[in-house]
């Protein structure tokens, strides 16, 4: 059996499990092989589930099937198989640790004991009815998509002209004002990077501005809502889209600055928010040298303290 042979016989396991259609490919078949320690001449019997890393999966799948990804592709595997894969079932992180920090560098993933005692007897008479009896009890990932997909989504239209269809719930209305309204008025001409949809569509808007801005977003790491690059100024915006939880307080300023430590001297913190009702639930709590926003006044910014009105601040020895 060759390489593009193990590799086909994956998509159609996935297919089996029901995942949607932006798993059925290559990247997530040799995530699964890489997960489940096949090399091509294997035979699904032999399928294991060792804890690894993103890292690790990259280099099986390099040293296997000889795809090398670049590494901020690291992020692409995360959001857009890792994770769907977690929330089917298929796979679960951290076995070893539950409690990890989410910025750990041995965040790691591994095949569930459920879904490889299925894998292993891929091919055989055997799995159909397994596979049958997996869904009955994890949802795929595919029937959780399919309950939203008749629901207006929240249309976007990017600083470059693109337009991305967000949730239809959850932050995303305020995610758009932020970024047709917010940003064009206080950071006009930035570029869109990151942007933290409910669903995970688009988590990554640019992987490639990410790289060039030396940001690896850990996974599940608690990414700020929108992320933009102001070159104009060299100013690094994370937003919070504070709707229904809080604004950036000193406890998320500090998560962040672990996030973001190697860009904090680019770093601008803004609390968003729908309306300044909302904003005065939080006003106490928001950190100083930070700035808020409400999407109901969207010709000002509110400053909290600091040594000019907007603007990074750096390490607080600096």
């Amino acid at each position: 059996m060759d390489a593009q042979e193990q590799v086909n016989k994956a998509i159609s396991a996935l297919t089996s499990f029901e995942v949607s259609d932006d798993q059925r490919n290559e990247r997530s078949a040799m995530t699964l092989l890489a997960l489940l320690g096949l090399q091509s001449g294997d035979s699904w019997d032999k399928s294991t589930n060792p804890l690894l890393g993103t890292r690790a999966i990259m280099d099986r799948i390099r040293d296997e099937y000889k795809v090398e990804y670049k590494p901020n592709t690291r992020e692409t595997i995360r959001r857009f198989t890792l994770h769907q894969f977690v929330i089917a079932g298929i796979c679960e992180e951290n076995a070893d640790q539950p409690d990890r920090p989410i910025n750990s560098p041995h965040w790691n993933y591994r095949i569930t004991p459920d879904a490889l005692h299925v894998f292993q007897t891929f091919g055989t008479p055997k799995f159909d009815t397994l596979v049958s009896a997996f869904l009955s009890t994890h949802p795929s990932y595919k029937s959780l998509t399919e309950e939203r997909k008749n629901m207006p989504k929240t249309p976007v239209t990017l600083p470059n002209g693109q337009h991305l269809n967000l949730s239809p719930s959850g932050q995303s209305t305020l995610i758009k004002a932020i970024v047709e309204e917010m940003l064009p008025r206080f950071a006009p001409g930035s570029e869109i990077a990151f942007i933290d949809d409910t669903d995970h569509k688009h988590g990554v808007i640019d992987s490639t501005l990410l790289d060039r801005l030396g940001i690896t977003i850990q996974a599940r790491a608690k990414a700020p809502d929108v992320i933009a690059w102001d070159s104009n100024h060299q100013w690094l915006f994370l937003m919070e889209a504070a709707s229904s939880h809080g604004p950036v307080d000193v406890t998320r300023k500090n998560e962040l600055h672990e996030l973001f430590a190697g860009q904090w001297d680019k770093v601008v913190l803004v609390s968003c928010f729908p309306t300044r009702k909302i904003m005065q639930k939080y006003l106490a709590l928001i950190a100083w040298e930070t700035e808020a926003w409400c999407e109901d006044t969207p010709d000002h910014m509110m400053h909290f303290n600091g040594s000019r009105f907007m603007g990074p601040y750096g390490n607080p020895t600096d």
